[in-house]
């Protein structure tokens, strides 16, 4: 990357500031925010610690009281606003993705129509949360179960969709007419900042979405208040399952509610009946978007031996003919830089390790400049390979051969984790077969991108806890209270 790039978005959306209560707030110290295509400073943001996390906490708290009393219409016509305001400056917020998440602009837009559909669609569902009349056992009373906000909750998000991971649980937080706390990803904080800006610009009270960026040293200290406070009612994470595991043991001593989307390891099945380029464009799909650095990505890829051949040979030309490394902000560009070295040498320690142990090099192969990675291909994998047993968050992508339904099912379900899983198949007895047997929460069949505010989002085994999206989003952010209406007469 020997070209200069610069960030050049409208100055109200570049934020630099922790947002707490509705003001902008400095912090004792600064943190840097490089391109991870270039290694270059974007910016420098305010590293909050845990007295600015304690002030966003109160902030929400004190604001709650306030926010839980408004109508579901005036929350909805809010959240509205919001989306509205996404959707006006895409292009900008597109920019802060792309420069500091290093994902290719047309992903960075596509990101932000998918980051302002939560808000849509959560604004809707707000008017929705409906509770229930039971009919009762007794003449002299009524049963009535209603809905209501829990409270404060937490909001710790990823570098890897650093605007749709907030919207998601914010949506519908704030549709439930909870207040929040965001702690974003210390690699991307822009995004978050920026959301607070638009919020503001919406008419979102002061003290319902705070955002408290820090730097990866202050970020265990952060973490701690935002999940032990007294005052927080639910956190909400979206990151790796060891973080995940270590989070809801600080909720636990206040026994929090708690959602938690962990890590995956996502089987991509071909059997001998799938339709094989209908096949080879959902891998590429399913594997290399944001290079490969996605909790829905592909990562063990199992290819029946009848269509073992020809679905190679055809990946590898796709391969060849559209995967374009560079600088996000290239109109051509489609395979990013990875988000830090630490990431780039993750997957060249797996490549190493896999060919080490009998893989076949088909493509790539290659650690390049600062966090570059070629996009690779390796034949020939066994499930003793350490990129068949831990996810790889990079754009390699490893085949093993099968034979049988029941030994890729087998292969397939061989993991502590369950997020996301595909397979292609034309046959429908077995459609229905694999898809029920899969121990995944989302499964897609003949088709590689899943992602929508419509469906639920959510894993099983240690891929989680919870779920988001869909209707069943807000259900996360809402208790159910019996009230017993009694005494009346018959």
């Amino acid at each position: 990357m020997n070209r200069s790039y610069s960030l050049d978005v409208t100055a109200p959306l570049l934020r630099t500031q922790g947002y707490v209560d509705g003001r902008w707030v400095s912090a004792a110290s600064v943190f840097p925010v490089l391109d991870p295509a270039t290694g270059q400073e974007i910016a420098r943001v305010a590293d909050c610690g845990p007295a600015e996390a304690k002030q966003a906490v109160d902030a929400a708290y004190k604001a709650f009281h306030s926010w839980k009393q408004y109508s579901a219409k005036e929350r909805s016509v809010l959240l509205r606003k919001w989306f509205d305001l996404l959707t006006l400056h895409k292009e900008d917020l597109a920019k802060l993705i792309t420069f500091e998440c290093g994902k290719p602009m047309r992903e960075s837009l596509g990101e932000m129509a998918y980051s302002a559909s939560f808000l849509e669609w959560f604004s809707e569902e707000a008017r929705r949360v409906y509770g229930d009349i039971v009919p009762s056992p007794a003449k002299d009373r009524k049963i009535l179960l209603l809905k209501q906000p829990v409270g404060v909750a937490s909001i710790i998000t990823p570098w890897n969709f650093p605007s749709a991971m907030i919207t998601r649980k914010v949506g519908a937080a704030l549709a439930a007419g909870c207040t929040v706390v965001v702690k974003p990803a210390e690699d991307t904080p822009l995004s978050a900042l920026a959301l607070a800006e638009l919020a503001e610009q919406a008419g979102i009270p002061a003290g319902v979405f705070n955002v408290v960026p820090c730097s990866r040293e202050k970020t265990p200290s952060v973490g701690e208040v935002l999940c032990t406070d007294p005052l927080v009612a639910k956190i909400s994470f979206t990151g790796s399952t060891a973080t995940g595991k270590v989070l809801l043991k600080l909720a636990a001593d206040t026994v929090k509610k708690a959602s938690m989307e962990l890590g995956g390891h996502a089987p991509f099945i071909v059997f001998d009946s799938a339709d094989v380029d209908m096949a080879v464009g959902g891998a590429m799909a399913s594997k290399f978007r944001n290079s490969g650095q996605t909790c829905v990505c592909s990562n063990r890829f199992l290819v029946q031996s009848g269509i073992y051949d020809r679905f190679m040979e055809k990946l590898g030309r796709a391969m060849d003919a559209e995967l374009r490394l560079g600088h996000g902000s290239e109109p051509d560009t489609t395979q990013g830089p990875l988000i830090n070295t630490r990431a780039a040498e993750k997957v060249a320690h797996q490549i190493s390790d896999a060919v080490s142990r009998g893989a076949k090099l088909l493509k790539g192969g290659k650690r390049l400049d600062g966090s570059f990675m070629e996009p690779t291909l390796l034949g020939d994998v066994t499930t003793e390979m350490l990129c068949t047993k831990e996810e790889t968050f990079g754009p390699l992508l490893p085949v093993i051969r099968f034979n049988s339904e029941d030994e890729a099912l087998a292969i397939a379900n061989a993991s502590n984790v369950g997020l996301a899983g595909y397979f292609y198949s034309q046959d429908v007895s077995q459609i229905w077969r694999v898809a029920e047997a899969l121990e995944v929460g989302l499964v897609g069949v003949n088709e590689g991108l899943l992602s929508t505010p419509e469906a639920t989002f959510g894993g099983v085994k240690q891929s989680g806890l919870g779920r988001e999206g869909s209707k069943y989003g807000i259900d996360e952010y809402l208790e159910i209270k019996y009230m017993c209406f009694g005494g009346l007469k018959p």
